[in-house]
């Protein structure tokens, strides 16, 4: 089952991410670089370990779909890399001070502070359900006021910061090549260049290209005392101070969706190697946008979709999950209906095969400790490991797991049949805990609809399938299919057999 408590660390063996027998330290591990634009050897600053940041949310509203697709695939690089012996230090920011939480507050005669804590509370309930492991630390940008203070006023002494009617903004013509990672040029201009502008900024600005470091404070707004006056901070500062203060001046891995590449990467890059004189991040990885049915996601298009309404719609959680790891993170991800279910057929005889050693492992014979693997499925943990290694190949990883789910799955339906174990199905131990395994490295965790010990479940189910004969005598065809929708939402399938008879297994 998925975890149900969120403020765990990645050291806990509850989180079931072991290293296994995987090669530890790999030197084959390869990731491209957004800095680059090349796929690059994974060398960290210290050997075995990886510092790695990941901009987090702003606290306004409920996460969406490019959220969950960011935050699984940064979860799985994470997984991948303890997997494979590294002592990884993960540390994600919540942005709990901005434009859109002001505006959100205003809107409901509540408070930053409100809106904040409402919506980090449900971010950190989504991110359970999807079985994502908690970052090690989460700076909020309200807590690290002196951290970012302290890193503008480095930035004046050297020139690079210049103060107008209450505002303090970044010089970029002091930065040394900015634009390496956008590969935008300074010098052709471009309006709302600093992102998330106020009105009149960019008249009080030197530069199109210049951004808000600290912006002075407006009646009503919280704020805070300044060399510069009340105020708060500007939205790429945060993130720069919360690097410095939670891992250092120089990172390995800075994580993010591909539409914070500019403003807010480029920024960042610039205002912290300014101030620091050293890189900010050896590795930039980015992930791609999320589209409905071809056309990007938008609030004004009307197909924007919450992670909690799509799963409290009945999608469930590891499905969603699987539909993300079956594209590469670097590629975009198109939403549909059809690709949806695909994942959830896909997911539903993974389940079922990893399910298996659970409700039947003993009367089979497996024993719950890992033994040797044999040639064959030592062959198939390499293939793993190639995908995976060659930048966070997810879906040829996966390729793998449907391998190996594929006897276990044929074993589950023929155990619910009743038929007889077999010496041959007590052999395949092996491959159901290298399933398991592999499984864990990308954070798919079985998922049961248990019924209740006093049997109402059972009963519950056999009054909708006798609801649903009642509807096909009828010719009340649509019913009868939303019958059957509704038990495969809750992990139910139906099988209908000759003579009128209906049977119902638990996927």
């Amino acid at each position: 089952m998925a975890p149900t408590g969120w403020r765990r660390n990645n050291r806990d063996p509850g989180w079931n991410v072991t290293s296994g027998s995987a090669p530890v330290l790999a030197v084959s591990l390869r990731f491209t670089n957004s800095l680059t634009s090349r796929t690059e050897a994974f060398e960290p600053l210290e050997a075995g370990k990886a510092t790695i940041y990941c901009c987090g949310v702003t606290v306004y509203d409920l996460c969406h779909l490019g959220h969950a697709r960011s935050y699984i695939n940064w979860d799985v690089l994470r997984r991948y890399l303890i997997w494979r012996g590294y002592d990884v230090t993960y540390v994600q920011n919540y942005t709990d001070i901005d434009d859109k939480i002001l505006n959100r507050a205003n809107e409901e005669g509540s408070s930053m502070e409100a809106v904040s804590e409402r919506n980090i509370e449900a971010f950190e309930i989504d991110m359970g359900r999807l079985n994502i492991l908690p970052a090690d630390r989460m700076p909020r940008a309200t807590r690290c006021i002196d951290g970012i203070q302290q890193l503008i006023r480095e930035l004046e002494a050297k020139g690079a910061a210049y103060s107008a009617d209450g505002d303090v903004y970044f010089a970029v013509a002091k930065a040394n090549d900015y634009g390496k990672l956008s590969g935008r040029d300074p010098n052709e201009q471009q309006q709302g260049a600093s992102g998330r502008t106020a009105d009149g900024e960019e008249s009080r600005k030197r530069h199109p290209f210049d951004f808000a470091l600290w912006k002075g404070a407006k009646e009503g707004e919280p704020s805070w005392d300044s060399p510069w006056g009340p105020g708060r901070p500007g939205w790429h500062i945060e993130c720069s101070a919360m690097v410095r203060q939670e891992l250092g001046l120089t990172i390995d891995i800075h994580l993010g969706g591909g539409d914070l590449v500019f403003p807010h990467h480029e920024n960042e890059i610039a205002q912290s190697e300014t101030a620091n004189g050293t890189t900010l991040a050896k590795l930039w990885m980015h992930n791609g946008m999320v589209n409905v049915g071809g056309t990007k996601m938008s609030k004004s298009l009307g197909n924007f979709t919450t992670i909690r309404a799509l799963l409290d719609s009945g999608v469930s959680p590891m499905t969603l999950r699987l539909f993300v790891l079956q594209a590469h993170y670097r590629k975009p991800l198109d939403f549909t209906a059809e690709a949806l279910d695909a994942a959830a057929n896909g997911w539903k005889g993974l389940n079922s095969a990893l399910l298996l050693g659970e409700r039947h492992g003993e009367a089979l014979g497996w024993s719950s400790g890992a033994g040797e693997l044999s040639s064959e499925l030592e062959e198939q943990r390499q293939r793993f490991i190639e995908a995976m290694d060659d930048d966070l190949n997810s879906s040829g990883g996966l390729a793998v797991l449907f391998e190996l789910a594929r006897p276990l799955r044929a074993l589950a339906n023929r155990l619910e049949r009743g038929d007889a174990i077999t010496a041959d199905d007590q052999g395949l131990a092996g491959q159901w805990q290298l399933l398991q395994e592999l499984a864990g490295a990308l954070g798919l965790a079985t998922e049961i609809t248990a019924p209740s010990s006093d049997g109402d479940d059972g009963a519950r189910i056999n009054d909708l399938i006798e609801a649903r004969k009642s509807a096909k005598a009828n010719k009340d065809y649509g019913e009868a299919d939303r019958i059957r929708a509704e038990l495969k939402a809750e992990g139910i399938e139906l099988i209908d057999k000759p003579g009128g008879i209906t049977d119902w297994i638990r996927a």
